[in-house]
């Protein structure tokens, strides 16, 4: 049977190492307390996978925060527009304005999690990372 290769897209939502997809990329699995939310191990527990590849490595992660939350902005425009929809009449546009900008600052500490999960998996591949720690 072999080892099964654990599936990508949910070992990052999962927030697992990009190499072994096992291990936990953060200290706390929870984002609380929010002081702790970015404490990252400075290698995987599993797999010994440096997570920091270089030094200032997490600067490019603005990138991805700010591209998801792009995405998030339109997604939950497309929403609104659907459920609510958008006029200038009945200030609905003035009623949006907060709502996606409460929901994106309550959604921040995931962001910014998630945007270093795959800001790493770009540049770590399965398997071709670091060995394996022998057990």
């Amino acid at each position: 049977m072999g080892n099964k290769v654990p599936n990508k897209l949910l070992s990052m939502f999962r927030m697992k190492c990009p190499n072994c997809r096992k291990g936990n990329m953060f200290t706390n699995k929870s984002i609380f307390p929010l002081k702790e939310v970015l404490e990252m191990p400075t290698n995987c527990p599993v797999c010994d996978q440096k997570f920091e590849i270089e030094v200032g490595f997490w600067y490019g992660t603005g990138y991805v925060s700010y591209a998801m939350c792009v995405a998030l902005i339109f997604i939950f425009a497309v929403l609104y527009a659907l459920i609510i929809g958008f006029s200038w009449k009945d200030n609905s546009i003035y009623i949006f304005m907060p709502i996606v900008v409460g929901l994106l600052v309550l959604l921040q500490p995931l962001i910014m999690r998630l945007s270093r999960v795959f800001y790493l998996y770009v540049f770590v591949k399965f398997g071709e990372g670091q060995t394996m720690k022998s057990e």
